[in-house]
C-alpha cells in the first residue's frame, strides 16, 4: 500500500500551489520531474528526471503523484501516458473548500484549491483545475481537464468542455453552455453559449 509521500509533476508556479495543497492534505511532498532541474526549487525536491526516466517510474510505483501542470493540453497528454500503464495521480483539494456532498469529483488529477466553493449537483471532471477562489453554483458540468482561474464565477447550471480555459476573475451567465477547446479571458462576462475552439474576451464577451 503506498506510503503518504508524493511526487509532482512539473516544478514551476503552478507547481508550487500543488505544493502548498499537498501540504495542507497531510502529504510529504519529496520529488519532482520535469523536463530540466530547475534553479528555482523552493523547496528543496528530489529531481527524478523526466516522468519517464527510470528512477521516477520505479518511484511512481510506491509513492503518489500529481501531474502539476497548468497547460490542459500538456497536463491530458501526461496524463493519458500514465492511464495506458494504468497509473493515475491523486486528487488535490484543499482542506479550505467548501464542496457540498451531492458534488461529483473524478476520482484522478483533480486540483481543488484554497478558498475554492462548490455548490450542489456539480460535476467535476478528470483533471479539472479549479484555481484559488473560484465559485463554482449549483449543477454546473465542467469536463475533463478544463481550468476555471482564480477568482472566477460560474452561475448555475453552467457547462464549460473539455480542455477550456476560463481566465481569473470571469463571470459566466447562468445556463452558458461553453465548448471545448474555449479560452475565456482575464475578467470576461459571458452571456452567450460558445462554441468550440473559441477565443472570447471583453464584458459582454465576444
Amino acid at each position: 500500500m503506498k506510503n503518504k509521500d508524493c511526487i509532482l509533476i512539473g516544478y514551476s508556479g503552478h507547481a508550487f500551489v500543488l505544493y502548498s495543497i499537498l501540504k495542507a492534505m497531510g502529504k510529504n511532498v519529496f520529488a519532482y520531474c520535469d523536463t530540466n532541474k530547475k534553479n528555482n526549487d523552493p523547496f528543496n525536491l528530489r529531481f527524478l528526471g523526466s516522468e519517464n526516466a527510470e528512477n521516477a517510474v520505479d518511484a511512481f510505483l510506491q509513492n503518489d503523484f500529481f501531474i502539476s501542470i497548468g497547460d490542459n493540453k500538456i497536463r491530458r497528454r501526461i496524463s493519458d501516458d500514465f492511464a495506458a500503464r494504468e497509473m493515475f495521480p491523486i486528487n488535490a483539494i484543499h482542506p479550505t473548500a467548501v464542496i457540498d456532498a451531492s458534488v461529483i469529483i473524478a476520482q484522478n488529477g483533480v486540483m481543488i484549491a484554497a478558498g475554492v466553493i462548490i455548490n450542489t449537483l456539480t460535476k467535476i471532471g478528470i483533471g479539472v483545475i479549479c484555481n484559488t477562489g473560484c465559485i463554482i453554483e449549483h449543477e454546473c458540468c465542467i469536463e475533463d481537464f478544463a481550468h476555471i482561474g482564480p477568482g472566477a464565477v460560474l452561475c448555475g447550471n453552467v457547462f464549460i468542455g473539455q480542455q477550456t480555459f476560463v481566465g481569473a476573475g470571469a463571470v459566466i451567465r447562468q445556463g452558458i453552455s461553453i465548448g471545448k477547446n474555449v479560452m475565456v479571458g482575464a475578467g470576461a462576462v459571458v452571456i452567450k453559449n460558445v462554441p468550440d475552439n473559441t477565443t472570447v474576451v471583453g464584458c459582454p464577451a465576444k
